[in-house]
């Protein structure tokens, strides 16, 4: 009996099927996904988007600012993401402003002279903002 030589025994099958079935994986999911953004609500889209977006780098001052944002729709000042038009909250103003004083207090010694200036400034700017638009006032 013959033994097959190191050539016929190690014959390697290429297999160039692969990548026309990859091409045509791609051209499936290419449609598929130009299908759904047409289905897709406004929210949805914007969710899509919101993954391709870059985000700036997490800090102390982006942190105060998401919550003075948010105090700042509240009372009104700012339209509300949701509905484009300014929506007075006191509840969720008042939220907003008691997160920022939390974070105040679990914080105090450790910030620096102006970012400890600047949250107690804009802690008082919400809350005299807050009692004009609770006792009927404009801010």
């Amino acid at each position: 009996m013959r033994r097959p030589s190191m050539a016929e025994e190690k014959k390697i099958i290429i297999d160039e099927d692969w990548k026309s079935q990859v091409e045509a994986e791609k051209e499936q999911a290419a449609r598929a996904s130009s299908q759904q953004e047409g289905d897709q609500s406004p929210g949805e889209a914007a969710a899509g988007d919101e993954a391709a977006m870059q985000w700036p780098p997490a800090s102390f001052p982006m942190l105060v600012s998401t919550f003075a944002t948010e105090a700042m729709v509240g009372l009104g000042q700012i339209p509300s993401p949701l509905t484009n038009e300014p929506e007075v909250s006191p509840p969720r103003a008042k939220y907003a402003i008691d997160m920022l004083a939390v974070l105040q207090e679990k914080t105090k010694g450790n910030l620096d002279p102006g970012e400890d200036a600047g949250l107690e400034d804009l802690l008082h700017q919400l809350r005299m903002a807050y009692v004009a638009v609770t006792q009927g006032g404009k801010a």
